[in-house]
């Protein structure tokens, strides 16, 4: 894994680790959260963000 691809997915983690706690205290929708997943998923790339959904 190049350094880039370990900022990516770091970055995309992170994200949505906030987005699965703003999910669990309802401030999102699981609609929500799954369109914001999508976006993070291709603006990110994760390698293995895509495991985890």
């Amino acid at each position: 894994m190049t350094s880039e691809q370990f900022e990516s997915e770091k970055e995309y983690q992170s994200r949505m680790s906030i987005m699965r706690t703003m999910l669990k205290l309802g401030l999102i929708t699981k609609s929500e959260y799954d369109k914001i997943d999508t976006k993070f998923l291709k603006k990110y790339s994760p390698i293995f963000g895509s495991l985890y959904r």
